[in-house]
């Protein structure tokens, strides 16, 4: 229940109450896109749960089938993710049965990373969370094509202005 003082204090403009005019969270790129992505991997969880698998190990285990072995390095960049995040997550899904970690022969300082035959056998399961996914996207497919372009153009340019952070 909202109350009197709370609606009057949504009305009154930053500037007129003494306060630094800063731009409305709902007019923000930056919250519209962590917005999505919470709700993405909420829309995901109830079709990965049943295969025993997190929003994050899915996305490990896509790279995976695209390209296995992979070095730990790779993975990271192709998932945008440190090695400090990603080894725990490997970690897990090593337990699980779902990975296998080794050391490269040829360069003992990197760590190879490939599925195991269970890990493999999820991929039979990816049309069903595909389909599943598809019933709960509010846009036409041609919206969510041009969306993905645009998303992709972006995070490109993004990378490219953070990696002097880096």
């Amino acid at each position: 229940m909202t109350t009197k003082v709370e609606t009057e204090a949504r009305e009154v403009p930053a500037e007129a109450a003494g306060a630094f005019p800063a731009p409305r969270l709902d007019q923000q790129l930056c919250f519209a896109l962590y917005s999505a992505s919470g709700l993405m991997t909420k829309l995901y969880r109830p079709l990965l749960d049943p295969l025993g698998l997190t929003y994050p190990q899915y996305l490990a285990m896509l790279a995976l089938w695209e390209r296995a072995p992979s070095t730990v390095g790779d993975l990271g960049e192709a998932l945008g993710l440190d090695s400090a995040t990603l080894t725990p997550l490997l970690k897990r899904m090593e337990a699980g049965g779902l990975v296998t970690r080794r050391r490269d022969a040829a360069d003992e300082r990197r760590v190879l990373v490939e599925p195991t035959a269970k890990g493999q056998a999820l991929r039979a399961n990816m049309t069903d969370v595909q389909a599943g996914l598809d019933c709960g996207m509010p846009l036409e497919r041609a919206e969510l094509k041009a969306l993905h372009g645009t998303l992709t153009r972006l995070v490109a340019g993004l990378r490219e202005a953070t990696t002097d952070q880096d």
